[in-house]
């Protein structure tokens, strides 16, 4: 046997991709919605972009030198958080607010938990969902052209208080209020076809995970059922494709298994459906993505391929 083949250690796959160019890429690939986001909000976007990239990095640095870790702030991940978290952010957000939930993702969610690859959750959407909670009327406070706004989300959620509709063009385009990173979707589909074609992402959960939310809203919405243009106003308002193509698919969180990807997908659809037409806010990507990290274990647990060439033992019959 041992003529015919090459027995070695493991990994038996490799590839030049590291840590850093995976992050790197990821930063490329949200550079568009970014920069939308500094163009439509101004200045008070950069501050908070800037902010939240040099408190997280800075953050990461610093624990990691007192606790006697080895420094890993180069491999980008850090930045990535820290321009995650301003992304999903209003422009008016006090700073301090920032800076906080900075310190909560990265040292809490990701250092405590023993660093990049072993937090359970995505730190900038556990950073995200601690603003909202400890800091609720600033994080739902949006300002645009100088005016306090309700965001499309908000004039479309079922039961609402009639408002100015915003149309399909300028939900694509992004020209409205919200956070900083989310109002454009064309910006995000840019970014997002940059990391597919890097081959950084996979298209299985942004894939499964926007078609079956676009599947309920068709049919199921309250008051909207088969009305396509409220279905298409959904999927490019809010948070749905920044969480979908840039933190539904991070690699720590979510499932690795074919299958598992696919059932994680649905169930962040059919999630965010429920938070949205039923929930209390007008969104709900940011809570469907992190009670579904939760669920991954499970979920890799019942996807498992089966090993090539391994039967199942069948049970002694009962004598």
């Amino acid at each position: 046997m041992s003529e015919l083949f090459n027995v070695s250690a493991n990994p038996h796959v490799r590839s030049k991709d590291t840590t850093q160019t995976i992050m790197r890429d990821v930063l490329i690939a949200l550079a568009p919605a970014a920069i939308f986001g500094i163009y439509n909000f101004g200045l008070d976007a950069l501050l908070r972009i800037v902010i939240g990239i040099v408190t997280c990095v800075a953050a990461e640095a610093i624990y990691q030198y007192f606790m006697h870790k080895k420094v890993t702030v180069g491999d980008l991940s850090a930045a990535v958080t820290g321009l995650l978290i301003a992304m999903n952010v209003p422009p008016t957000l006090n700073v301090g607010y920032e800076i906080l939930g900075c310190l909560f993702g990265i040292i809490i969610v990701k250092q405590l938990f023993g660093g990049l690859g072993q937090n359970f959750m995505n730190p900038a959407l556990a950073a995200r969902c601690f603003l909202l909670i400890a800091f609720t009327s600033p994080m739902t406070t949006f300002m645009y052209d100088g005016v306090s706004s309700a965001t499309p989300l908000a004039v479309l959620k079922p039961g609402a208080e009639p408002g100015e509709a915003t149309s399909l063009l300028t939900l694509f385009i992004g020209s409205h209020s919200g956070v900083i990173g989310e109002t454009s979707a064309i910006c995000l589909i840019i970014g997002a076809c940059y990391l597919l074609i890097r081959k950084v992402i996979s298209i299985k959960i942004p894939a499964t995970y926007i078609i079956s939310f676009a599947l309920l809203i068709f049919f199921f919405a309250p008051g909207h059922a088969f009305d396509a243009e409220y279905m298409l106003k959904e999927v490019c308002g809010g948070g749905l494709l920044l969480g979908a193509f840039f933190m539904a698919t991070d690699y720590v969180t979510s499932p690795i298994t074919p299958m598992g990807k696919i059932v994680f997908g649905i169930f962040l659809g059919f999630l965010t459906f429920i938070f949205r037409m039923f929930g209390g806010s007008a969104e709900g990507v940011s809570y469907a993505i992190i009670f579904s990290n939760c669920l991954v274990p499970l979920i890799e647990k019942y996807t498992v391929p089966k090993s090539f060439g391994k039967k199942k033992v069948k049970a002694a019959p009962a004598k």
